[in-house]
């Protein structure tokens, strides 16, 4: 358990807010790339409690301004895109991607009032299907050279989907390797052929044996954590039968993202990104070491659990996250469906829209989100005493010699998990027709 004082200080995300000043400190997806993609790229974003909008101008290039404008408040999504910025119909008053207002029409002639309005206004980058948004102070940081930034666009798909819970809930889910084997248990193990854009459907690594009975037959995984320039490594021992090991591997990045394998094709790379503090969006990046990713299928894939324009899940409480009890009994341990989104949905929503981690008894194999929430603790102290440098990947280290991280599947035979694991990861990378050398 821990105090509503400390709940509050880990999870609000609002400028000011402990844990929001420590986000604002790295990049934070803000969009897909495709939600650009129509013929006026003007569209609202809510990020860290802040109302933006982003969009593309006549130049190609992209801005986030604040989304009302500082004349008289209205909502700057309607905006005239025009003259290379973003013009307010209310009066005209024009501004560029930096937010500063360049035009004010219907004041006076040879008035210089625009001169000292500025809209707010953040850094934007591209990268492999998601913008980028930096809020903090200072300089933006660099992006660390992980797989998912260096592979080339033609091996990453990038998705996202709205939960409506706190941001820290969504990320703890993900650092939890005990939950697999009885959240994402399937009572019947479908064929590993059919596995393509989906997760937890191939064979254990080197085996016949699908995931999903590796998962459903040894539900007590060892785990170890180990602290990195990143965050932290998970490894999680399933002692199989005849003395083998299966041995996951999977990462927290600092403060609020996880890298995990998807398949021995691909990994995934999952964001956690506030829109405030009740709600949040997934933002995955799928990094295939293989061929390049077949980003129609797996779109539609996703989309058949989505709707747009806002990526809300089809399931939800509203419908009981299609909650079936006969399906329960013979399928899935939660009779929700095989899409595991969901199952991590309803685990995370249904905690709340802030879980009330005042009531809660965590246990063994909760090491990882213990850790986590003290990294969090320290790096919020670290900013209030104005300690940035402190911060993890803030701390003068060259964050393009920052590669991976492993993330993957692998048997060992004979008991060495660490070897096995950067066999497996070797193999992978040697294969890999970009280059994925560490």
């Amino acid at each position: 358990m821990i105090s509503q004082e400390m709940n509050d200080s880990l999870t609000r995300v609002g400028k000011g807010s402990d844990a929001g000043e420590v986000l604002r400190r790295y990049w934070q997806p803000a969009a897909l790339l495709d939600e650009l993609d129509q013929k006026r790229p003007v569209v609202p974003v809510k990020l860290l409690g802040e109302d933006l909008v982003l969009f593309r101008d006549s130049s190609g290039e992209l801005g986030l301004i604040g989304r009302h404008c500082p004349h008289r408040g209205a909502d700057m999504c309607f905006g005239r895109l025009e003259d290379n910025g973003l013009r307010c119909p209310f009066h005209g008053w024009h501004f560029d991607r930096t937010g500063q207002c360049v035009e004010q029409p219907g004041e006076p002639e040879g008035s210089r009032m625009h001169e000292k309005i500025q809209s707010t206004s953040y850094p934007v980058v591209e990268k492999n299907g998601i913008i980028w948004a930096y809020m903090g102070p200072g300089e933006p940081p660099a992006f660390p050279n992980f797989d998912c930034f260096r592979a080339p666009g033609t091996h990453v798909f990038a998705f996202k989907g709205l939960w409506k819970c706190n941001w820290l809930q969504a990320l703890e889910v993900g650092i939890d390797p005990a939950h697999a084997s009885f959240l994402h248990r399937f009572l019947q193990d479908e064929d590993p052929a059919d596995s393509y854009g989906k997760q937890f459907r191939d064979n254990a690594a080197n085996t016949n044996i699908p995931i999903t009975k590796v998962l459903r037959d040894y539900p007590r995984p060892e785990i170890q954590v180990d602290e990195t320039d990143y965050g932290l490594k998970l490894t999680a021992l399933r002692h199989l039968d005849g003395g083998q090991t299966h041995v996951r591997v999977t990462n927290q990045i600092f403060p609020q993202a996880i890298c995990i394998p998807m398949s021995r094709e691909m990994t995934i790379t999952q964001w956690h990104v506030p829109i405030d503090d009740e709600n949040c969006y997934w933002f995955s990046m799928f990094t295939s070491y293989t061929s390049p990713v077949d980003k129609e299928l797996m779109r539609a894939q996703r989309l058949q659990e989505h709707s747009l324009p806002d990526y809300a899940p089809l399931k939800g409480a509203h419908n009981n996250y299609g909650y079936d009890a006969a399906e329960q009994e013979s399928e899935t341990y939660t009779g929700m469906g095989l899409d595991i989104n969901v199952h991590d949905q309803w685990a995370v929503e249904s905690m709340g829209a802030i879980q009330d981690r005042t009531q809660e008894h965590l246990g063994k194999t909760d090491v990882a989100i213990v850790r986590n929430r003290r990294m969090l603790r320290a790096a919020i102290a670290a900013v209030k005493e104005d300690r940035d440098d402190a911060l993890l990947m803030r701390k003068g280290l060259d964050l393009s010699t920052l590669f991976g991280p492993v993330s993957n599947d692998a048997i060992a035979k004979d008991g060495d998990w660490t070897k096995a694991t950067a066999e497996s990861d070797a193999a992978r990378r040697d294969a890999c027709p970009w280059d994925a050398s560490v």
